[in-house]
């Protein structure tokens, strides 16, 4: 699937024209990366300049965001991955599978019941360009929302034909370029997400880094073989983040050794900590890059955002950012702690 050829209709570009393949970077200013500032008040359009480009990948890559655990980062995670590789020179489609529409919330699209949605893509085989819309705060970024409907969706596709494929064949007969797709699944291992298994390549698993993280994910890596042996012979997990990391903790650290030592390079070197403004900015209809762009979860999403794209060239990541980030997570987590007593 060339990133040329493969996705959406008349709407989904609202700036047509080629696309900044190969304009040249601008620098970041000077100081940007170490510059978190303390989560006190929200700073909407804050930090816009124009940041330096991420490699974009020659083909469109699709990443299903899974993990059947409630409460791991999941919806967090595709949101603000999406809107770091968008701000960053990527076109980038959300698809939210999740019946709780939270990642429509957080990008700021309307999702009620009228709206046109991915349970009319895979019930009644609209296409997909129908559905997606651009996300207000972010160009390059889109979003195909979900509904209420789609809670009832599991149960009608049983008896249809094709049941576990509509997803990627919508995904295959959309037409106007994109870099990557983020499909945000439910809490479930589902028809939904199946249908999200078989239309991507790549998994994405967020493990929260607290006890029980592992537990009920070897059903996952199971599903995920099935779905390969049977029905998606190129899917794979090809990325692990941990999500929720607080550095004063000595079972944060525990689990982030386990995870790693068992996973070994499929885990980023880059962790999301526990954040005030990761957690407030969807109330907003943003995400945490338009929010508070200076945070330390903004900036560990950008991370961890740069890190997918250079894996996705076969570039080496150089970790050292992800080190200064980390370092500074501890520290805006340690004078937090200072403040409460």
């Amino acid at each position: 699937m060339r990133s040329d050829a493969n996705i959406a209709g008349p709407m989904a570009d609202p700036v047509p024209g080629p696309r900044p393949a190969d304009s040249e970077p601008v620098p970041a200013p000077a100081g940007a990366a170490g510059s978190v500032s303390r989560e006190t008040a929200p700073h909407p359009g804050a930090g816009r300049e124009t940041p330096p480009q991420m490699p974009r990948p020659e083909q469109t890559r699709v990443m299903v965001v899974a993990n059947q655990k409630g409460g791991v980062g999941k919806t967090t995670t595709t949101v603000n991955l999406a809107a770091s590789l968008a701000l960053h020179g990527n076109r980038v489609l959300v698809v939210d599978l999740d019946p709780q529409g939270n990642a429509s919330t957080a990008l700021g699209i309307d999702h009620h019941a009228e709206v046109p949605s991915i349970y009319d893509v895979l019930v009644d085989q609209r296409k997909l360009s129908e559905v997606v819309q651009p996300v207000r705060d972010v160009e390059g970024l889109f979003c195909a929302p979900a509904t209420i409907d789609l809670a009832g969706a599991e149960i009608e596709l049983v008896s249809l034909v094709a049941r576990e494929s509509r997803l990627d064949r919508a995904i295959k007969a959309y037409e106007q370029p994109l870099d990557y797709i983020l499909i945000d699944c439910p809490p479930s291992l589902g028809l939904l997400t199946v249908n999200a298994l078989v239309a991507g390549a790549e998994v994405l698993i967020p493990i929260q880094c607290e006890y029980y993280a592992l537990e009920g994910l070897g059903q996952l890596l199971r599903n995920v073989e099935l779905v390969r042996g049977h029905l998606n012979p190129k899917l794979h997990v090809s990325t692990i983040l941990l999500t929720m990391y607080d550095g004063r903790t000595r079972l944060a650290s525990q689990v982030a050794d386990e995870v790693r030592s068992h996973f070994g390079q499929e885990v980023l070197r880059t962790s999301i900590p526990r954040s005030v403004r990761i957690s407030e900015a969807p109330s907003y209809g943003q995400t945490v890059l338009t929010y508070d762009p200076g945070s330390s979860g903004a900036l560990s999403y950008m991370e961890a955002a740069r890190e997918i794209a250079l894996r996705g060239v076969g570039v080496q990541y150089d970790g050292d950012r992800a080190h200064m980030v980390g370092r500074q997570q501890q520290h805006d987590q340690h004078s937090m702690s200072e403040g409460l007593q």
